[in-house]
């Protein structure tokens, strides 16, 4: 049986672009295009930065908790139970991944057209 932190890690390092390395506070960091995704703190914990605008969503619709150290930003923990929480967690990687890739394609949208 696999835990949450290979199951996450499994999937998410399979996405296009995703770099893995270890995180500065333990744990395993998530990177695209140069910025952090989120990381987790083996398999009980997952932090996750987004907009503060983002964050405000996330918790009031019951996804995530603000962040545990700093909870007036845009970051959000997310507090495992087990093996469970696996989808939850892959689900809020995969939220980042795609804002933070859409962020990317939009800032490389007016230089494509350029000869």
């Amino acid at each position: 049986m696999k835990t949450l932190r290979e199951t996450v890690e499994r999937e998410v390092s399979r996405w296009e672009g995703v770099e893995t390395r270890p995180h500065r506070f333990g744990g395993i960091e998530f990177r695209v295009r140069g910025h952090e995704i989120g990381h987790l703190h083996g398999s009980r914990m997952a932090d996750l930065p987004f907009p503060v605008r983002v964050r405000k969503e996330l918790v009031a619709e019951g996804k995530a908790e603000p962040h545990h150290i700093l909870p007036q930003t845009g970051w959000i923990s997310y507090y495992a139970n087990g093996t469970d929480d696996a989808r939850a967690i892959i689900n809020l990687f995969r939220l980042n991944y795609e804002r933070l890739v859409q962020v990317g394609r939009d800032r490389e949208a007016p230089a494509r057209g350029v000869v």
